[in-house]
């Protein structure tokens, strides 16, 4: 398998965050992602679905350089939550966010931040 086959999903994360100047370029086996975050939480979600392909690191056939763009304006992810989730478990998915982060986002739509209901969409605040 080739290492962008592998990898695809990673490119593919990138490109709904919105990655600048992003490219994937496969050299003897080797992918060499590049490009430019909006974000902090945004490279750390591509590293986190990178340590979900390979959870060592050890493969050797990845390069990632990824920096954040210094002049991004911080944007808004919207999470639509699903059966079993609750707001640490959201929060978890985003370094630096905590439950009472996201229900202070969204205490006009959570009266009570230990009941959430599937299908509901949470701001998560970009820090």
């Amino acid at each position: 398998m080739s290492a962008t086959i592998k990898y695809q999903s990673i490119i593919n994360l990138a490109e709904v965050l919105g990655f600048k100047d992003l490219k994937a370029i496969e050299k003897n086996g080797i992918l060499y992602i590049t490009g430019m975050a909006n974000s902090e939480a945004d490279k750390q979600m591509v590293w986190d679905a990178y340590s979900k392909i390979d959870p060592e690191m050890r493969g050797g056939d990845l390069i990632m350089n990824i920096d954040v763009n210094p002049l991004a304006a911080p944007k808004e992810i919207i999470y639509e939550v699903v059966k079993g989730d609750s707001l640490s478990k959201i929060a978890k998915n985003y370094p630096g966010i905590s439950w009472k982060d996201i229900y202070e986002a969204n205490k006009n739509i959570i009266k009570n931040p230990d009941l959430i209901h599937i299908g509901w969409k949470l701001k998560i605040p970009v820090k």
